[in-house]
């Protein structure tokens, strides 16, 4: 683990994640450990901003219960998003940016200002401006979509793709709000965002943990992703897809070749 080449493992994700081509796991070769699987994560994720792609926010990853046993593992994981990877509510995704995608609901922040430490539960909506449906595309470049946990979180935990829906300034009922996902009207993934650690707005508390504990500064501004509320579904061309969150409104998209 110690002569684990960083940047060489980061280069090797970027490069699966431009050209759309499976690899294999890391791990078994090299072996690396999860404090260097976030330094690939976050030297994978250089790259791309040094191509003009800008950081827009944060990704938490096995918030629920049915995430962590889908992809058997039992940690709660984050990577980073930039505004490439954001896809227009309403609008058309194209497979073709993509591997083997799939899709899950979730509920998206909007921070008001910066958080530049640790939250407790009781700031955690003081810090933010609103709260939106929305829906992540997760894409592993792993052959499969089969990994261990610091596989994932070195391919900036499978983040791919987001669809923010409508923000809205009430916070203060999301522990238990109905969650629907369909593919052409019909219901294919049903939950509730109690499934995300219990109340939603303990992911702004634990995105606020991790990104302290790496120095990090998470501006004004940025989007927290709290994590699935259900399990994922994997989708294919000519799909009306959409998430309805009881009580906060609707996300969708269509699915293009």
């Amino acid at each position: 683990m110690p002569g684990t080449d960083i940047a060489a493992l980061a280069q090797l994700l970027d490069s699966a994640a431009r050209e759309r081509g499976e690899i294999d796991p890391l791990t078994p070769q090299h072996g690396f450990n999860l404090e260097q699987a976030y330094a690939i994560q976050h030297a994978s994720i250089a790259l791309r901003h040094a191509r003009g792609e800008k950081p827009v926010g944060v990704k938490l990853g096995f918030t629920s219960r049915a995430k962590m046993i889908q992809m058997g593992v039992d940690s709660l994981i984050w990577g980073l998003l930039t505004d490439a990877m954001l896809y227009e509510e309403g609008g058309v995704v194209s497979l073709s940016d993509f591997i083997h995608p799939r899709v899950e609901p979730e509920l998206c922040f909007l921070t008001s200002r910066a958080i530049d430490r640790p939250l407790t539960l009781l700031e955690a909506a003081g810090y933010l401006a609103g709260v939106a449906p929305a829906m992540e595309i997760i894409d592993s470049r792993y052959r499969n979509f089969k990994f261990g946990l610091e596989d994932v979180v070195a391919d900036n935990c499978s983040s791919a793709g987001v669809v923010v829906g409508e923000f809205c300034a009430d916070l203060s009922r999301l522990n238990n709000l109905g969650v629907t996902m369909r593919f052409n009207g019909r219901p294919v993934a049903l939950g509730s965002t109690g499934a995300i650690l219990g109340n939603p707005l303990r992911s702004v508390v634990q995105a606020s943990q991790l990104a302290s504990d790496c120095g990090m500064v998470l501006p004004a501004g940025s989007l927290i992703m709290a994590g699935a509320a259900t399990a994922a579904e994997a989708f294919k061309p000519g799909l009306h897809v959409s998430v309805d969150i009881g009580g906060l409104g609707r996300a969708e998209f269509l699915t293009g070749g």
